[in-house]
């Protein structure tokens, strides 16, 4: 039986995907600097468009004229992220007026509102630090972190416990290790957006016509980058971007083997199912990974990369989440109301 706070639940994960999903494409359209400050624009709730408001960007921006399909792109983006911030606390407050409830999650919807908190700040930062690496990494990991905390919880408001199959430790440290590396690979994928290395070659399964062509991993991963420059279009030489897309191709042929034998394990296991959910998410996955270089980076096939990435993530958290021996409590429990239990049988006797 679905428990209160989950349609709101629901509402939300939907609500984080599409937050992801819009955050990608204002970074893929250039526009996470199309309003200098935050977090208005330019000084108002929206763009400027009438000639006093122009006006007022020129003079106070001096040095960021107005872009208003860029602008639009990065307002729309906070829009929405501010509709799932006030969403959070609503879920947040309404947890804890149930929190007397038996099994009524609490920490979770106060962990959610502690992370919609920290993504406002990263996402000021990103704009007064100019896009630098760190903070756009970061700013991308709390928007999957967030979505993934609200897809935990809308499975723990669902009502349905997830049946524990007879596996052995092995398989569930082996969904552990899958889940850690997926966002592993997603924070160098949000490496690789933050500092523009989704380019840095374009041809398959070479890469500038090698296998292994010049890299600079010291500067590629140089995590104390100067504070102060503009990073639009980042700031990083070829043989740094080359070493950070090459770090992201090596990174996903170890996930893509490591998702396979786990594919595997779950099939042997008899979780036919969920080996089928995995291998759909990592394929598609992988075919938008191998389009994004081969058709030099289209616009739709990047977003959608973004949301596959979202979608591996989500898969793994489910599997982890079935593998987990949730009903142990339960068991002890039942095991103890009947040690308690009067035994019936032996009175008769």
């Amino acid at each position: 039986m679905r428990k209160p706070g989950f349609r709101l639940a629901l509402l939300a994960t939907v609500l984080a995907a599409l937050v992801v999903l819009l955050g990608a494409y204002t970074r893929l359209t250039h526009a996470g600097l199309g309003c200098p400050d935050w977090p208005g624009c330019y000084g108002f709730i929206g763009v400027p468009n009438t000639e006093a408001q122009l006006a007022h960007a020129e003079l106070h921006y001096p040095h960021a004229p107005v872009q208003a399909q860029k602008g639009w792109n990065e307002m729309v983006h906070r829009y929405f992220a501010g509709a799932l911030g006030l969403l959070i606390l609503l879920m947040a407050q309404q947890a804890w007026r149930r929190r007397s409830q038996p099994e009524q999650p609490l920490k979770l919807p106060l962990l959610l509102l502690a992370v919609v908190i920290a993504q406002a700040a990263f996402g000021m930062w990103t704009v007064t630090l100019k896009l630098w690496p760190q903070i756009v990494t970061g700013h991308l990991l709390g928007g999957f972190a967030t979505l993934s905390l609200l897809f935990l919880l809308t499975l723990r408001l669902s009502g349905v416990a997830p049946s524990v199959p007879a596996v052995g430790v092995r398989l569930r440290s082996l969904a552990a290790l899958g889940l850690a590396l997926v966002i592993g690979q997603i924070t160098l994928g949000g490496w690789v957006s933050a500092n523009y290395a989704a380019l840095a070659c374009i041809d398959l399964p070479t890469c500038h016509g090698q296998w292994w062509p010049n890299m600079d991993f010291a500067n590629g991963f140089h995590l104390s980058q100067q504070l102060g420059p503009n990073y639009l279009g980042g700031q990083l030489d070829s043989d740094a971007r080359t070493a950070i897309h090459m770090t992201h191709r090596l990174g996903a042929v170890a996930v893509s083997l490591l998702l396979l034998a786990l594919a595997w394990r779950l099939r042997a296991a008899a979780q036919g199912r969920l080996a089928a959910l995995l291998l759909l998410a990592l394929g598609l996955q992988i075919s938008l990974g191998l389009s994004n270089v081969l058709l030099h980076l289209p616009l739709a096939v990047a977003v959608a990369h973004n949301a596959g990435g979202a979608a591996l993530l989500l898969v793994m958290l489910l599997i982890n989440y079935r593998l987990w021996p949730h009903r142990a409590k339960a068991a002890v429990t039942t095991i103890q109301g009947r040690e308690h239990a009067p035994r019936t049988r032996n009175h008769a006797l």
